[in-house]
């Protein structure tokens, strides 16, 4: 006989993804004019700081899969002999196109370009507040739920590995370590969150500060 009671493991999980959806549907549009990015921890640099003229718009996808044993992120690393950011921990995304009209189907191109993630795979639960880069780019990060753990396959022209973190081990703020480097004869502060062998940092690291600020703060 087939028992009627919920699995207690499947009903906890359920009510994780609950929670994240109810809280960043409640909590999203009250931070949606929240100024966050690379500026954040330098004050002195104002958003934009390399920027010529309008920031340019980009995408990336934070895809969170539902898990048995908890919920996890799945993060990138980027090809060591790309122009930009190469070999950095990084979130599906890019630029949005003129074809791909929003954020979120611009976010999603790039997933499946980059990992080969399908979109029919991916519910989307909600956008965190934009991102202001140094470098000049506004970045709109697209929260999303995967139910099962997808076959994914890394673009070798920009994508080195793909890797999975804990969500509770990112959402931890005792995990957010701000560090810093002189850059171009400056001191500059950043958030970083080391995993295992993995150097989470940068704009990675503060989207992913951001989505702490907005749901779990």
């Amino acid at each position: 006989m087939t028992s009627t009671y919920p699995n207690p493991e499947t009903a906890a999980l359920d009510a994780e993804f609950m929670s994240l959806r109810e809280r960043l549907a409640e909590r999203a549009p009250l931070f949606g004019g929240r100024d966050t990015g690379d500026h954040v921890l330098n004050p002195d640099m104002g958003p934009y700081a390399k920027a010529k003229g309008a920031p340019k718009d980009a995408a990336v996808l934070i895809p969170i899969i539902r898990d048995m044993d908890g919920a996890a992120v799945l993060l990138t690393q980027r090809t060591a002999h790309l122009s930009a950011h190469a070999g950095q921990i990084a979130f599906p995304g890019g630029k949005i196109d003129p074809e791909d009209g929003t954020p979120e189907r611009a976010a999603l191109r790039e997933a499946e370009e980059e990992i080969g993630l399908a979109s029919n795979e991916v519910q989307l639960i909600g956008n965190l507040a934009p991102y202001l880069t140094g470098s000049g780019y506004k970045i709109i990060p697209v929260v999303a739920e995967l139910e099962t753990r997808p076959r994914l396959k890394a673009n070798p022209n920009e994508v080195a590995d793909i890797f999975e973190v804990p969500l509770s081990f990112l959402m931890n703020p005792a995990n957010h370590e701000t560090h810093s480097r002189v850059w171009q004869g400056y001191r500059r502060y950043f958030y970083a969150m080391p995993y295992q062998e993995r150097y989470i940092w940068g704009v990675t690291a503060g989207i992913i500060r951001s989505l702490y600020d907005t749901v779990y703060a």
